[in-house]
Parts: C-alpha cells; sequence; structure tokens
C-alpha cells in the first residue's frame, strides 16, 4: 500500500505542477496577445506595460540573470566551505566526547558554535566586510563566500555530528577489532554510514544556506535580490520584480526537494535489498 501511495501522491504532485505551467503559459499568451486577440481590457494592458518597463526596458532581465548566477556561484561554494568546517568541528567534538584530550580544539569548536549560531549571519557577514577585510582589496562575493561557508559550517557541524553519534557503538568496536585504526573505521565504516542518515538534513541546510544569501547585498553584491530591488528602485513597482525573484527562488528549492526525494529513495531501495 505504501508504494502505491506514494507513487499516486507522485502523480497527483506532477499533475498539479503541469496544470500550472499550462496556466501560467495561457496566461503569458493572453498578456503577449492581447492586440491580436482583439483583448481591449485595462488591467491586462496593465501588466504588459508594467511587464516591459520591469524587464524589457534597458534589458533589465539581464539584472536577474546576473544576479541569479552569483547567488548560483556564492550558494555551492559556502556550502562546501561548510561541509568541511562541519566535518572538522564534528570529528573534533566527538573525540573529545570520547574521552580524546584535545583540549584547545575542543574548546575552540564549543566557542565557534556558540558564537556564530548565537549571533544573525547578516550581522557575521557586515563584520567579516567591514571589520576582518577592511584593509584589503578583496572581491565582496569572496567576502560572501567565506562569511557564509563560517556560518553554515556551525550548523553542519552539529548534523554530522548527531549522524555520527547515530551509527551504533558496536561498528566502531567491530572495526577495532578487525585491526583498523580509528581513522580508517571513522572514514571507512562510520562516516559513510552517518551521512547516509543526514542526506536530507544537508539538503536543508543547503536549501536555507540559498535563502540566507538573499542578504549579500549589504555589502554590495547584486545577487538575485538585489536585481530584484534594484529594478524596483528604477520602476517604482515592487510587485512584479519581488515577486519574479520569489518564483525563482521557489522554482531552485523546489528542484533541490525533488532531488532529494530522488536521493531518499534511491538509498531506501539499497536498503532494501
Amino acid at each position: 500500500m505504501k508504494p502505491a501511495f506514494r507513487d499516486n501522491k507522485r502523480q497527483v504532485t506532477v499533475a498539479m505542477s503541469v496544470m500550472a505551467a499550462v496556466l501560467f503559459a495561457a496566461f503569458v499568451c493572453l498578456v503577449v496577445f492581447q492586440d491580436q486577440l482583439g483583448l481591449q481590457l485595462d488591467w491586462l494592458t496593465r501588466i504588459r506595460t508594467n511587464f516591459y518597463n520591469n524587464f524589457i526596458k534597458e534589458d533589465r532581465w539581464r539584472w536577474l540573470m546576473g544576479g541569479l548566477g552569483r547567488t548560483l556561484l556564492i550558494t555551492p561554494l559556502a556550502a562546501l566551505l561548510g561541509v568541511v568546517i562541519g566535518l572538522f568541528l564534528a570529528i573534533v567534538k566527538v573525540l573529545d566526547n570520547s574521552g580524546k584530550r584535545l583540549f584547545f580544539l575542543a574548546r575552540f569548536a564549543d566557542i565557534y558554535l556558540t558564537v556564530i549560531r548565537g549571533t544573525p549571519v547578516v550581522v557575521q557577514l557586515l563584520i567579516m566586510y567591514f571589520v576582518v577585510f577592511i584593509s584589503f582589496s578583496i572581491n565582496q562575493i569572496f567576502v560572501a563566500v567565506i562569511a557564509f561557508g563560517i556560518n553554515s559550517g556551525a550548523y553542519v557541524a552539529e548534523i554530522i555530528r548527531s549522524g555520527i553519534m547515530s551509527v551504533d557503538r558496536g561498528q566502531m568496536e567491530a572495526g577495532r577489532t578487525l585491526g583498523l585504526t580509528y581513522g580508517t573505521t571513522m572514514r571507512k565504516i562510520i562516516l559513510p554510514q552517518a551521512i547516509k542518515n543526514i542526506l536530507p538534513t544537508l539538503f536543508n541546510e543547503l536549501i536555507t544556506l540559498l535563502k540566507e544569501t538573499a542578504v549579500v547585498g549589504y555589502i554590495g553584491v547584486a545577487d538575485l535580490t538585489r536585481a530584484g530591488d534594484l529594478i524596483r528602485s528604477r520602476t517604482y513597482d515592487a510587485f512584479m520584480p519581488l515577486l519574479v525573484v520569489a518564483a525563482i527562488y521557489l522554482v531552485i528549492v523546489m528542484g533541490l526537494t525533488r532531488v532529494m526525494a530522488w536521493l531518499e529513495r534511491r538509498l531506501r531501495r539499497s536498503d532494501n535489498r
């Protein structure tokens, strides 16, 4: 029953998505070919005029595309940096909980997690740009990657640590019994199982990071959100550019959600073999 229910749910979701796309395409055609269809409706004329002013005039649609490119550049690089930092901190925390005497590293990890998770990401971004790198001539995108990567690392560390702790202790004992070192057992036995358990949560962190990059305009990076706001400042029309920006974010998040669902199905299938 459960597989059939999942299939039916998937079919309903696909049908609704196709229906929404068809309705949107029909609406666009209605607006574009208003004159050819002989429809003299004031609200359609206003929509077409606003669309031209917001996106066609002065090639303002290029601002959105450029902003989208910067957003899609910052997000994966920051996510990669966050995973590297998070993995290191998670292993430090696990070793400390296991009785390994790490002294400075363990205290540093505690302070790092407390400070980063206890302060807003936009404040960290401003500190990174206007305090840490104020004396350097450095690209704002690089600063954004560093700031968001450091912020994401604190959350990824706790995600990975919880994944490692969720693996049964017997796995480590079995690896050590076979003569493997602690590092080899962690790398080849514990971490693969932990990553499998926390993969959906890591994807959620990626989605959260994507949306958090919307504040990068505070340091002058013309990302997707900033591009929409620049169009609004030129046309004095907030509704259409910001609605399009929100729709682009929604489409990206829906795509990532679909990828996550596909990975979860693959992992469940491998568990049933």
